[in-house]
């Protein structure tokens, strides 16, 4: 496997956990700059004698390291049908790690050329994800490097009546259900859009064709997200904005 070179990346996406990014970025990712890395934060093994977490067992799995191994290939697929850099961290999947911070994003984010543009999840309904966000912040902050694009994380966002709208940004700025996320930032932050992407049929095709290499955690999707993969389900728009401090001009 290639030793990567963050120097060479213009585009750095912080994904959580395998598929994160395929999930609420897949249609933007051709448009933003290349070379892209897709970053798992939580993509390390289990140690030996972790048990195989419910979340793994209801995908069908026997056991963590099985698991891992499953996950990481189709991850692989899924990056390489995307024409973006698969780049792994070694924190372990939520079930399997001490809950910790994720500290191995410190010196990646801190190795990265200037200008090099990072996207980090918003964290709407999901720990993890607001964990990665976070400390992408105070990381680049600490450096003195722009603050993070923050994209909507998918499919928890989409299930926003006004997804897909010019309204999705209103919407979760007063939604109890997905929106206390995006509430949080906007207390310290001031947000703009940089991309809103409602995707063609063009742009659904592959991307659910990427969706599909993670084959393994789709049928247990179904329970919370519904027919998360149809057409006109929450996948089918993506969303990212910029930040800037409350306390800095327009």
């Amino acid at each position: 496997m290639p030793v990567p070179d963050p120097l060479s990346w213009r585009t750095v996406v912080l994904s959580p956990h395998f598929d994160d990014a395929a999930l609420s970025l897949a249609g933007l990712l051709p448009a933003l700059p290349g070379p892209v890395a897709v970053v798992t934060v939580y993509g390390g093994a289990p140690t030996p004698d972790a048990p195989v977490s419910w979340w793994d067992s209801t995908c069908g799995f026997s056991s963590a390291a099985e698991a891992h191994r499953a996950r990481r290939a189709e991850d692989a697929r899924a990056c390489e049908r995307l024409g973006v850099e698969q780049v792994v961290l070694g924190h372990p999947d939520g079930p399997y790690g001490d809950g910790g911070e994720p500290t191995e994003l410190d010196a990646l984010l801190r190795s990265l050329a200037p200008g090099t543009r990072v996207l980090a999840p918003l964290g709407s309904n999901q720990p993890d994800h607001e964990a990665v966000r976070l400390r992408a912040m105070r990381v680049l902050a600490a450096h003195g490097a722009p603050a993070p694009w923050v994209y909507a994380d998918l499919p928890y966002t989409g299930h926003l009546p006004e997804w897909g709208s010019d309204k999705a940004s209103e919407a979760l700025a007063k939604s109890p259900m997905c929106g206390l996320a995006y509430q949080e930032l906007l207390t310290g932050h001031r947000t703009t859009v940089r991309h809103a992407l409602v995707l063609t049929d063009d742009q659904w095709e592959a991307k659910r064709e990427a969706v599909l290499c993670y084959a393994s955690q789709l049928a247990p999707l179904a329970p919370d997200h519904g027919t998360f993969l149809a057409r006109t389900g929450p996948l089918r728009a993506e969303l990212i904005w910029s930040l800037s401090p409350l306390d800095t001009p327009c």
